[in-house]
């Protein structure tokens, strides 16, 4: 090797410990003698290690390694993990190094992507498509988070998110978050409705002619994966319960708690339950069977104070496409006549 880059064996040996740097030529020769390019050999030396510190925004206590996207809200740095995403390809800002009282610290890496402009918490897998026109239209990066629908809320109030997703029903006025925004979050909000959606029990293919309500849930055989507390779709399941007259303890699986409608489809793809609750859209992206239970509102909140930011504007004005419109038709089971109009 060190005849091929024309030095001394001194010199060779000095470069490859990283006590020498070689010349332009030597390192030329190096790498043609070697069949590989001069970057693949050499590289600058790595850059001092930055960290970070700011507000936990996921709805578990995060373990050191875990990557995170960072945003600032109202002047405050808040860490979301990427996992909640359902998105493993979306890079990263850093990794969580420690975790302390809702705090965390968090190496960055060198190669970060751009800053994010808006933070969305909620549970629809159509803000996909969303996220993705807002970054290939606009260059507007999006930090979108899977979270249940009081968990979103909360994460609006205590400033770690722009806008939270949410569909709880209240049976008392027979309409969809309103008395929950005003309870749950401590400053003017409008509400933006995104769809309206169907939700129900999605079913292993086998079983689509033999589940015929709620009630066979509390068969034994079968295993239900379930949503988080304070999720609606725990609520709606609750609900059908209750009036079915099953008894939670009955039924198989009822503590487990999945993040997202995916992930519930997910879950029965993969052979890891036999039932669970989710919406039609999620179930056809698996080829699950569906059990309709009903009809449901999904809006997005929005904190008033954001209204003008230029991110939220935009999103504005790409909910009120038709093509947006027709893009989340398309995954089936929704319906967005009213995609984009204030719901207040």
């Amino acid at each position: 090797m060190a005849e091929a880059g024309g030095v001394s064996r001194q010199s060779y040996a000095a470069i490859e410990s990283g006590s020498a740097v070689p010349s332009t030529e030597v390192a030329l020769r190096l790498a043609a003698s070697l069949g590989r390019s001069v970057g693949e050999l050499f590289q600058l030396p790595d850059r001092p290690v930055s960290y970070c510190t700011g507000t936990w925004g996921g709805a578990r206590a995060p373990l050191p390694g875990c990557r995170v996207r960072l945003v600032r809200i109202a002047g405050c740095q808040v860490a979301h993990p990427v996992s909640e995403e359902h998105r493993p390809g979306v890079p990263a800002d850093g990794v969580v190094e420690a975790f302390k009282k809702r705090r965390v610290k968090v190496r960055l890496l060198s190669e970060a992507p751009r800053p994010v402009h808006l933070s969305v918490v909620g549970c629809d897998p159509a803000f996909g498509i969303l996220a993705h026109a807002l970054e290939r239209e606009h260059g507007i990066e999006v930090s979108w988070s899977q979270r249940g629908s009081r968990a979103a809320l909360a994460a609006l109030a205590e400033g770690k998110a722009h806008i939270a997703g949410a569909h709880l029903y209240e049976a008392e006025s027979d309409t969809w978050n309103g008395r929950c925004v005003r309870d749950l979050i401590p400053f003017p909000c409008t509400r933006i409705s995104f769809a309206i959606w169907e939700q129900g029990i999605l079913l292993r293919p086998a079983l689509r002619d033999h589940i015929y309500g709620i009630g066979d849930l509390a068969d034994r055989r079968l295993r239900l994966l379930n949503r988080e507390e304070g999720s609606g779709s725990r609520e709606l399941l609750d609900e059908a319960l209750t009036l079915a007259g099953v008894e939670t303890a009955s039924v198989e699986g009822y503590r487990t708690a999945a993040t997202g409608h995916l992930e519930v489809a997910e879950g029965i793809a993969a052979g890891a339950a036999d039932v669970g609750i989710a919406i039609r859209a999620a179930g056809l992206s698996r080829g699950l069977g569906f059990l309709s239970l009903r009809q449901e509102a999904y809006e997005l909140i929005v904190a008033n104070h954001f209204l003008d930011l230029p991110a939220v504007e935009i999103l504005l004005d790409v909910l009120n496409r038709p093509g947006t419109r027709k893009q989340v038709e398309a995954l089936g089971g929704y319906d967005t006549m009213n995609m984009g109009r204030d719901t207040a």
